[in-house]
């Protein structure tokens, strides 16, 4: 369940940034569809457009990492956070620009034994290499 009502939060006619960050949506994704996560930031129209404008750098403008990449380690990150709106939504987005089963089935191998070695180094408390530590000249 929500933590904010859902009257407001579907209609963009209450505030024109939000339709203005909607039709941004609409354009940048090439689709009518505007998702409830969304939907449910239009609450507050501040929040919407600078989650939007976030979103849209670091996953709409092209960079250094194709798109499906960006997807992936969304996948990933969504998963560590246990954000499951968020896993859904990106796998399907991972999926669209085509990622096969078998990319999905690498990625969650690969997420899952990161976990396993996360929660084996925390525990352990291991000190970081020195030719792995950044800030250790060499």
């Amino acid at each position: 369940m929500s933590t904010v009502s859902a009257n407001a939060t579907t209609s963009p006619d209450n505030d024109p940034r939000v339709e203005a960050v909607y039709d941004d949506i609409r354009e940048t994704r090439g689709a009518d569809f505007i998702n409830n996560f969304w939907r449910y930031l239009a609450f507050d129209p501040a929040l919407l457009e600078q989650t939007w404008a976030d979103v849209k750098a670091v996953m709409a403008t092209p960079s250094e990492l194709d798109p499906l990449t960006k997807e992936m380690i969304y996948m990933a990150v969504s998963i560590a956070n246990s954000c499951t709106y968020c896993v859904h939504s990106h796998t399907a987005a991972a999926k669209a620009k085509g990622m096969t089963d078998a990319q999905y089935a690498d990625l969650l191998r690969v997420v899952s034994t990161a976990a396993k070695t996360n929660h084996l180094v925390t525990g352990l408390q291991v000190p970081v290499d020195p030719e792995f530590d950044c800030e250790q000249e060499k």
